[in-house]
């Protein structure tokens, strides 16, 4: 322990070069900045976890599964107005199946998979942000923690402390530091559990639309002898 305050001292004396100079004084900062910054972005992974939580809910079609045995034996005029008023991927590709079922099935099938495609970025919206928050914050709370140590150990370069007090002063500096790392912690595990389920959420309302469009071409298969 008594190495730290020779080796410290050396870093901030005149032999050092410019740029170690200019990066040594730009670390030994606070870093209470990490922790505002994490704040932050905590709270704006609860805003986009609510807001897709919300958004999911009101576009989900909650009887899928018996809409798709209804279209299966053809009832697809009351399946489109049983669709009247509804919101979500389901819903638009549905309605979009059912009024160009005239052109055919291989074009409907087109059509449901072009109307897929339109529709899943709008349930992907901010996942991107929780994916990454969740990758990285754990890293920024281990950027504030490394800029919490060299600042602990060049205050304890500085105050020349012997003994039991260089153990105290360390310990004290590193526990500090450690809230970062925490912090980091804190915010990046919410943002992966909440990415990984609205993945899931999404997979789940893609099958179930892809079901649907296949109980569409399947009935206009099945209408037309088997023939496109």
């Amino acid at each position: 322990m008594n190495l730290f305050p020779v080796v410290l001292a050396q870093l901030t004396n005149a032999e050092q070069g410019w740029l170690t100079r200019k990066l040594l004084g730009v670390t030994l900062g606070s870093a209470e900045w990490v922790l505002w910054l994490l704040a932050v972005l905590s709270i704006l992974s609860i805003a986009v976890m609510l807001e897709r939580a919300l958004f999911f809910s009101s576009h989900r079609l909650p009887d899928a599964e018996s809409l798709g045995v209804r279209l299966a034996r053809g009832e697809l005029d009351a399946v489109k107005a049983a669709l009247s008023g509804k919101k979500g991927m389901e819903a638009a590709v549905v309605r979009e199946a059912i009024d160009s079922a005239g052109k055919g099935p291989d074009a409907v099938e087109e059509i449901i998979a072009a109307a897929v495609a339109r529709e899943k970025p709008q349930y992907e919206r901010f996942m991107s942000f929780l994916g990454t928050l969740g990758s990285n914050a754990p890293f920024i709370g281990l950027f504030g923690t490394v800029l919490g140590i060299i600042k602990a150990f060049h205050d304890l370069g500085q105050t020349g402390a012997k003994g039991s007090a260089i153990q105290q002063t360390v310990m004290a500096g590193i526990s500090e530091a450690l809230v970062a790392t925490a912090v980091g912690l804190a915010v990046a595990i919410p943002a992966v559990v909440g990415y990984n389920a609205l993945t899931r959420a999404l997979k789940t309302i893609t099958s179930r639309t892809t079901s649907l469009g296949h109980a569409v071409v399947g009935h206009l298969r099945a209408a037309s002898g088997g023939k496109a």
